[in-house]
Formats: C-alpha cells, sequence, structure tokens
C-alpha cells in the first residue's frame, strides 16, 4: 500500500488532496495525519490564508512507554518523519502526559476553531 501511495504521489504530489477536497465546502476542515511536505504544501497554496497547521508530537520516552519500538526502514521512512523538520506549524502540542494537559494545551486551537465557526 506504501509503495502504491508513493507511485501515485510521485505522479501528482496534489492527487490524495483533491481527492479528501472533492465536492466540500466547510467552514473548517481538520485533515488529520498528513504526513508529506508536499500535502502540507498543497493544502497551503490551495487554501492559503485560511490554513492552520497543528504538530501533535510526543518524546520518544513517551512513546516507548506506550509501547513504541524503532523499526528501521519503517519508522525513518517520509511517511514517518517527513515533517520532522522545515515545516512552520502555527500550534504545536505535546502529546506525553494525560488527558488533563492536553485539554489545556488544545483550548486555544478549539477556542480558534469555534470562532472560525461562528464566523
Amino acid at each position: 500500500m506504501i509503495r502504491w501511495g508513493e507511485q501515485q504521489r510521485a505522479r501528482d504530489p496534489g492527487c490524495f488532496c483533491r481527492l479528501i477536497v472533492k465536492d466540500v465546502m466547510q467552514p473548517v476542515w481538520i485533515v488529520s495525519d498528513t504526513r508529506r511536505k508536499s500535502d502540507v504544501e498543497w493544502f497551503q497554496t490551495h487554501f492559503a490564508p485560511t490554513v492552520q497547521t497543528v504538530r501533535v508530537f510526543a518524546s520518544e520516552e513517551t512513546r516507548k512507554q506506550r509501547g513504541w519500538t524503532y523499526t528501521p526502514g519503517v519508522d525513518d521512512a517520509e511517511s514517518e518523519c517527513g515533517l520532522d523538520e522545515g515545516i512552520h506549524w502555527d500550534w504545536t502540542v505535546a502529546n506525553n502526559g494525560g488527558p488533563e494537559g492536553l485539554e489545556q494545551q488544545l483550548r486555544p486551537l478549539t477556542e480558534f476553531i469555534q470562532g472560525r465557526l461562528s464566523q
């Protein structure tokens, strides 16, 4: 599946992004699990200046506590680390603790979204 997706993106970097937005009009969209710079750049190009980028991350220690182990050839692939550098994030969220800390970090983002919905 990954190989097929890479072949599609090599021919047309925006192919999957266009599928997401086809015939859909919403005041706010949340596109989760974007994994490549080309995807972020596509949305920024086609929906600027309304695009807001959000980076959710966890420390390696937290990830290991949750059962993650590094797998060469998977965890160093573009689909896993392609957005680790070179992207300006409008919002960053550290997912290292419990729900209280996460909720506190998400509050400004949810308020921003609610403000967009009321426009």
